[in-house]
């Protein structure tokens, strides 16, 4: 797995497949493994916000996620072969917990969303064993949570906060958590409990999810997307006639 910098962000070059297996020789030998993706919003915010970048750069594993910064990795040269989306390596590794008797926490979303994803995961993935779960609203009562993950006996922590509470709160309590591996994912929960859709398989090979996404929920996503969208087209221009260090 090579690792490379793109706008001053670590990002590891791999496949799902790779990255799955290489997260499933750390998690069975007990290696903890702090996991992050990295989309256009997060290259974008990891520019100014020190605490994200911090809590990026902490991770054992970066993978890209979203074909905007595949491309854009493409076009100042680097060979990038496909994205990780964090919902396909969520999935990959419930079927590797499954398979091996792993137990999970789920974190994150409202109290419903989390009980629908844990239901659903449950029957998709037979053998799932579910060490716990919680919704993402518990404020600042962060310790308590945090020892109920602990006592719960889980091995891999999925934490679907939006960004960048769950970097932070991950790289702030990894020491506590006592689990093998931990990794954000976002909407995921939303997802699996079937409150959002996904994309169609072109959109997602075409790098339109986020546009799928703005049209489910237009007053939420529109913003985000347009700001961070342009700043990233605007950023990759600057790269593309800025000399490079050798």
């Amino acid at each position: 797995m090579k690792r490379i910098e793109l706008l001053g962000c670590p990002l590891d070059i791999a496949t799902l497949a790779e990255t799955v297996g290489k997260l499933s020789v750390r998690i069975a030998n007990r290696q903890f493994t702090q996991h992050v993706v990295v989309n256009v919003a997060k290259l974008v915010n990891f520019q100014t916000d020190v605490a994200l970048a911090q809590s990026v750069r902490e991770c054992d594993v970066i993978n890209v996620d979203g074909m905007g910064v595949v491309w854009g990795a493409r076009l100042l040269g680097y060979d990038v072969a496909e994205r990780v989306a964090g919902i396909d390596l969520f999935q990959a590794l419930l079927q590797v917990s499954a398979s091996h008797g792993y137990p999970v926490f789920f974190l994150g979303a409202t109290d419903e969303v989390v009980r629908h994803a844990v239901e659903r995961c449950v029957a998709c993935f037979h053998g799932l064993r579910i060490a716990g779960y919680h919704h993402g609203y518990f404020g600042d009562d962060e310790q308590a949570v945090v020892d109920m993950i602990r006592q719960s006996g889980a091995r891999l922590l999925f934490v679907a906060m939006s960004s960048p509470k769950k970097e932070n709160f991950i790289n702030r309590w990894k020491s506590a958590l006592h689990v093998d591996f931990v990794m954000g994912v976002g909407g995921s929960f939303d997802v699996m409990a079937g409150k959002v859709k996904r994309a169609p398989l072109w959109m997602q090979r075409c790098g339109l999810e986020w546009f799928y996404r703005v049209i489910q929920e237009p007053r939420r996503m529109w913003k985000r997307y347009l700001v961070t969208n342009c700043k990233f087209v605007w950023m990759l221009g600057m790269a593309c006639i800025t000399p490079r260090r050798h």
